[in-house]
This record gives structure tokens, sequence and C-alpha cells, in this order.
């Protein structure tokens, strides 16, 4: 009996520490992923607009370097917010979500100027809200 109470006593402090191998780990990868191909978005947007194509029927039409800003501010604060999930930082997470919902609609807009950039991103952005929406709940529990 004092062998099980210790096991369970040393399994719960090694799962406490180790919350961020799990889902919250691989969100946060995604996040540093998603938040440096936004970044290089942003960046060859701002650099070489000319190289776009740009559609004049888009309801959400901006200039292409206003969209360049965008993409780079947001994605400097999504790579921020998925390091410090590697902290252990309970408020990244929510604001992990928080970016990730915003990057999944600047990207929704984004869909004209690069339609198969924009889905992939998306996609991740998809999976890195529900990795931090399931992830710590589910890792307390294992």
């Amino acid at each position: 009996m004092t062998t099980t109470g210790m096991h369970e006593h040393g399994a719960r402090s090694i799962g406490e520490g180790a919350w961020v191998a799990g889902w919250t780990g691989f969100a946060g990868v995604m996040m540093i992923f998603g938040g440096l191909m936004a970044i290089f978005q942003g960046i060859a947007a701002i650099a070489h607009d000319d190289v776009f194509v740009t559609t004049n029927e888009y309801a959400y039409n901006f200039n292409l370097t206003s969209w360049g800003w965008i993409h780079l501010v947001l994605g400097v604060l999504v790579v921020l917010a998925g390091a410090a999930l590697f902290g252990g930082q309970t408020w990244a997470r929510v604001v992990g979500i928080a970016l990730a919902g915003l990057a999944m609609i600047a990207n929704f807009m984004w869909l004209p100027y690069q339609p198969v950039w924009s889905i992939v991103l998306i996609a991740v952005d998809a999976f890195v809200i529900w990795a931090l929406c399931v992830g710590k709940g589910r890792e307390a529990r294992a």
C-alpha cells in the first residue's frame, strides 16, 4: 500500500511538471511554425507587392503593403505566444487561441492572393486552437 501511494504521488508530480510536452507542446511548435510563415508572408507582401495577383472584385480589398504589415505583426505575436507556451505560461494558452483565430481570419481574407499558402495556414491555426482547447485538461487526467 505504501508503494502504491508513493508511485501515484511520483506520477502526479511528473505529470504536473511536464504538461508542456503533450498537446500544448504541439500547439507551441505549430504556433511558432505558423507565425514564422506569417512573418515570411508579410515580408513578401511588403517588399514585393507587385508579385501577387490582385483581384478587383474581392470584398476585402486592401493595399498589399497593408496586408503585409498585418501579417508581419500578427506573425510576431503568434511566435511570441508560442514561445510563452513552452515557458508554461497560462495566459499564453488564451492568447494563443485568440491569435490563432485572428490569424485564421487574416488568412481567409488573404485567399485571393495566395490560396494554397492561406489554406495551409488556416489548417495550422485550426490545429493550434484544437490543441490548446483540449491540451491541459486531457493531459492532467493521463
